[in-house]
């Protein structure tokens, strides 16, 4: 593996010079409605040169990258790659001809692993056309210790911080090999030793004679790996110089488009009474021994490394979590914050690090947003009132300096500078005594940055005590007032904020506390390591596994049954619950493709109904045809009903349970109209069409043996295939897929089809089972369908679930009320027993799930 990488950056190396154009930007103009994003823009990435580009939020930035990666198509001007013109149609386009893209917010997949993560869009494949994983998870762990990530290529995403996630992104696009590496904001979640880990990548990468776009507002950060600088503004390039000859203030000049120091408010060292303390606060696995005081007026910083436990404090101190042990005072006198709303009525407010995900509703206005914490104030006889939430925020807004078009804007159109004043004034509107800011002005710009620190100062002034979190060493030192620095989860220094330096904090923060003879105390945190191998590997292995959940919850069901009813588990009982479990299995594999997707299909039943007596009235009517031609009708029925559902979902933009619940009645309405109130039984059938379900190979019904095929086959497919895993990423990621090129709406009309013909293939089945078919042929059993799927794991959001999952989910529900049947309950109880059971076996595989993802967490290679 590592001479084949060696041999393609030698290639690489051999067909680019430093200083040769790789790629022209001529004339670029992007339009959005009347809104004009870009205007005129010009520059040229030249090969082994970093080409930073600066602008305030808004300024364009990222709208020249979406140009760059195919993402946008610009209304005029020319790209040219190596002098040739090119013309981007898709992502795929920009990719193919060598450019790799890191955008602003990663285009990952929580529910993939980081080795899939890392070749999404270029899988490596075996020549069957099956993805290579093993060849894949090896690359990988190469790619992992060139940025210095210590986690296993195995490890589901969604398990990974925030910034180990934006270091996949790297590991992602060093994995194309590409000729131009554009990077938007790369550094905005990483810590320092984090940011020296990827420069010296970008060094790497520069040797090799690839051209980068650095994008970022982090000035230190700009000036030190840039070799020229594009300045935009309001969507114009106003600048392109050396980044030798321009210096950091006219940078900050040209951005502002008017003199602006990026000085640090002056403020007075006056400080009142201690409103906040903490003592020996520890959290098992987080941090321990915390201590430390704020004032009245103060601001309080707390450095150190990504994971160094900064946000487990402040999460604890907004009564997210629960401390394991220590004491929390407030005016003294010792307190407990058992949660956030307890932490609001004490007058503490919590600027989460991610507003993205934690701190903002992307699709509601600016009002609704900013008022949230604040409805109770802004309701008339229980009504909201949208004058109420204006006027409960607006001061804040206008204290900000908040740029937008009018208060029912959506949040989603604002730069991430705006969105963060959107989310200062949420949290003020609140009026709190104590303010934990984490990470403020991450991802923003310059002059949205002093709007920010202004605010802070001027709070401190009127006697808010703040904690100031930040991975911008020159924050801490231009706005705190003392300095807590955090060393994997122990406190290794305090720092008066006149004495501190970037190397005193930086050396606290990074230093091995054991070096220092600093002994650190037993956090309980489990050990850390790849999985053992051999018989206690395998046993971990299975303990880890999602589906054990399910597993328990069947045997806690079925055990107590058996004492009571030894039915349970003979082999006629069984035998049903087999033949009703492979038609159910058929049919939610359907459910969850769709449900992949983050959409549903609610006609299921409907074409079940419909194509069972579709079939049974063929065989009827021609006896003598052979009963799988019966079979291909139903299916080739089912597909052309899911055809339907998909065009108007996938490409109609119809929300799929609006367009489904129509469909289910329109579907259910053409079954009795072509019934017409008949029904077809066992004698008007041949008996080779009723055969289909009876018989038996090798003792085992084919019913059974059909769906087994069916299932492994899909399962095999999901897993080891790139068609597989990219209808996966549509529903864990839609933006993200988008990016990347993945035709969302082929894969979402795909699963709809396909929906559609396993309810077909379902619907005769059925019919051949049952022998006596009518309008009413599962009618309400769509719920039944929904249940399986989403019992057996399939998240409704989208993205992440399994075959076996759904296969025990809807193995769990048959057996669920087949025992209570057994057991004689009252069949006017059946029902809610029957819910109540499906509750606490749905619990019993969460607790079993919830361990699985803590245990997913925390492992990493040994």
């Amino acid at each position: 593996m590592l001479e084949m990488r060696e041999q393609q950056i030698e290639q690489q190396d051999a067909a680019h010079q430093e200083g040769h154009v790789l790629l022209r930007l001529s004339g670029a103009t992007k339009r959005f409605g009347g809104t004009t994003a870009i205007s005129d823009v010009s520059f040229e990435i030249r090969a082994g040169e970093v080409l930073a580009l600066l602008g305030e939020n808004g300024a364009g930035k990222s709208t020249c990258v979406k140009v760059l990666a195919g993402v946008y198509a610009p209304d005029e001007g020319v790209i040219e790659i190596e002098g040739s013109e090119r013309v981007w149609t898709s992502p795929l386009d920009a990719k193919r001809a060598g450019i790799a893209v890191m955008h602003q917010h990663p285009g990952l997949f929580p529910d993939l692993s980081v080795a899939e993560n890392i070749f999404f869009g270029h899988f490596v494949e075996t020549q069957r056309g099956t993805l290579d994983m093993s060849r894949m998870v090896s690359e990988a762990e190469d790619l992992l210790k060139t940025i210095g990530l210590e986690v296993s290529p195995n490890q589901p995403l969604r398990t990974l911080s925030v910034s180990e996630q934006q270091l996949v992104e790297v590991a992602r696009a060093l994995s194309t090999n590409a000729d131009i590496l554009i990077m938007d904001e790369p550094t905005a979640a990483l810590s320092h030793r984090e940011v020296v880990k990827l420069f010296a990548v970008v060094e790497q990468l520069k040797a090799r004679g690839v051209g980068i776009v650095f994008v970022g507002h982090r000035m230190d950060e700009i000036f030190e790996i840039a070799d020229r600088v594009a300045v935009l503004r309001d969507g114009e390039l106003v600048g392109l110089e050396p980044a030798d000859i321009l210096t950091r203030q006219e940078a900050i000049n040209l951005m502002a488009g008017r003199e602006l120091t990026a000085e640090y408010p002056t403020r007075s060292s006056t400080h009142g009474a201690v409103v906040l303390g903490v003592r020996d606060l520890s959290r098992d696995g987080e941090y321990d021994g915390i201590s430390f005081e704020v004032r009245a007026g103060e601001i309080l910083g707390i450095g150190g490394l990504v994971g160094s436990g900064r946000t487990e404090v402040a999460r604890t101190l907004f009564g997210i979590t629960q401390p394991s042990s220590g004491v929390i005072t407030l005016d003294g006198e010792a307190t407990s914050i058992r949660s956030a709303g307890d932490a609001m009525r004490k007058g503490i407010t919590y600027v989460s690090e991610d507003r993205l995900s934690q701190s903002l509703i992307m699709d509601f206005p600016i009002r609704v947003n900013a008022s949230l914490t604040v409805l109770e104030q802004c309701t008339s006889r229980g009504l909201l009132k949208a004058e109420k939430e204006i006027d409960a925020v607006k001061d804040h807004l206008e204290r900000l300096k908040l740029r937008y078009a009018s208060f029912d804007q959506e949040i989603s159109g604002l730069s991430g500078g705006n969105q963060q004043k959107v989310v200062l004034a949420k949290w003020l509107a609140r009026k709190p005594r104590i303010l934990i800011l984490d990470e403020p002005t991450q991802g923003i710009d310059v002059q949205s940055k002093a709007e920010v620190h202004e605010m802070i100062a001027d709070l401190a002034a009127q006697g808010m005590a703040i904690i100031l979190i930040s991975s911008e060493m020159p924050e801490l030192l231009g706005m705190c007032d003392r300095i807590v620095v955090l060393n994997e989860g122990h406190q290794s220094a305090e720092f008066d904020g006149k004495d501190a330096t970037a190397a005193s904090v930086l050396e606290a923060a990074t230093a091995d506390l054991r070096d220092r003879g600093e002994a650190a105390t037993d956090m309980s945190e489990p050990e850390k390591g790849g999985p053992a191998s051999g018989l206690a590997g395998t046993l971990s292995r299975i303990l880890l596994r999602r589906e054990l959940g399910l597993l328990v919850a069947i045997f806690a069901v079925m055990i107590p049954v058996t004492a009571l009813n030894p039915r349970m588990i003979s082999a006629s009982n069984l035998y049903s619950i087999g033949m009703d479990a492979a038609l159910l299995g058929l049919v939610a594999l359907g459910q969850m493709l769709v449900i992949l997707t983050r959409n549903i299909d609610l006609s299921v039943a409907s074409v079940i109904g419909l194509t069972a007596y579709a079939s049974a009235a063929l065989m009827s009517a021609h006896p003598a045809l052979p009963a799988f031609v019966a079979v291909a009708m139903a299916i080739a029925i089912g597909a052309g009903l899911g055809v339907f559902n998909g065009v108007v979902i996938a490409y109609g933009r119809v929300p799929s349970i609006v367009a489904t619940l129509g469909t289910m009645s329109i579907f259910r309405g053409l079954d009795s109209i072509f019934v017409g109130g008949n029904q077809i039984s066992a004698d008007e059938v041949p008996e080779h069409w009723l055969n289909l379900a009876g018989t038996r190979v090798a003792g085992i019904p084919m019913i059974v043996l059909i769906s087994v095929a069916v299932l492994a086959l899909a399962a095999f497919l999901l897993a080891r295939t790139r068609y597989g895993r990219e209808l996966y990423a549509v529903g864990s990621n839609p933006a993200g897929a988008d990016l990347i090129g993945i035709p969302s709406t082929r894969r979402t009309f795909a699963a709809f089809v396909i929906s559609g013909a396993l309810a077909g293939l379902m619907g005769a089945l059925w019919a051949s089972r049952y022998a006596t078919v009518d309008a009413r042929v599962a009618f309400g059993f769509e719920l039944t369908v929904v249940a399986a799927v989403v019992v057996g794991g399939v998240a409704i959001r989208g993205g992440s679930g399994t075959v076996l999952g759904i296969v025990l989910g809807a193995l769990a529900l048959l057996i669920i009320r087949n025992g209570l049947v057994l057991v004689r309950v009252d069949p006017l109880w059946l029902q809610g027993i029957y819910g109540l059971v499906i509750l606490v076996a749905i619990t019993i595989d969460a607790k079993i799930a919830a361990r699985h993802e803590r245990n997913l967490a925390r492992r990493v290679p040994s």
